[in-house]
């Protein structure tokens, strides 16, 4: 039995939680989010005491493995979904080099980061992108989402470890090395 699994998730007054067979919708103020999940999750939601409670069927899948795992998977990902329409996630990206750019034209990121043509990276619905200076910063209430066009960006030109150069998050420590060493004997 999964003990994040087994903590029931409390619901903000902001909230609204919608249950359809194995289908969750979350709506909050910064937008709504839904999923699906496996039919050996069961979930509900209390009005009373305003939370949802997922579970599985102990006498069935009690020694199933990957039933388990969902158990934990499932109650986490609705965690995150209500805090993503209540607080939202963030990223943030550092472009690091000399005549390294990046700059967002409608719904698409333009990055100038040493290629012979620019990069360009589309920005998904419901995800924010802002670029200040070297820095961009992503929002939006998906977690997925948003952490999956920061490691997209970052792909495109990873840190190099000699001099820096690249797209790094901001909370990220490159270990550098030193480059060769002339007139060793």
């Amino acid at each position: 039995m999964s003990r994040i699994g087994r903590k029931p998730i409390t619901v903000p007054e902001k909230v609204k939680i919608a249950l359809k067979d194995q289908t969750i919708t979350v709506t909050g103020p910064l937008g709504t989010l839904s999923f699906t999940a496996k039919p050996e999750v069961k979930m509900a939601f209390n009005e009373t005491d305003k939370s949802v409670v997922v579970s599985i069927d102990e006498a069935k899948y009690g020694d199933n493995r990957s039933v388990r795992a969902l158990f934990g998977t499932t109650r986490s990902l609705i965690n995150g979904m209500v805090i993503g329409v209540t607080k939202g996630f963030a990223k943030s990206l550092e472009v690091v080099g000399v005549g390294y750019t990046a700059s967002v034209t409608g719904n698409q990121l333009k990055l100038i980061v040493g290629f012979a043509n620019p990069i360009l990276v589309t920005i998904p619905a419901g995800v924010k992108c802002v670029v200040e200076k070297q820095f961009i910063n992503i929002s939006g209430a998906d977690k997925q989402a948003v952490g999956m066009l920061a490691s997209t960006i970052r792909s495109h030109r990873k840190p190099e470890p000699y001099q820096g150069k690249g797209i790094k998050y901001t909370t990220e420590t490159i270990k550098r090395k030193s480059g060769k060493a002339f007139g060793a004997a």
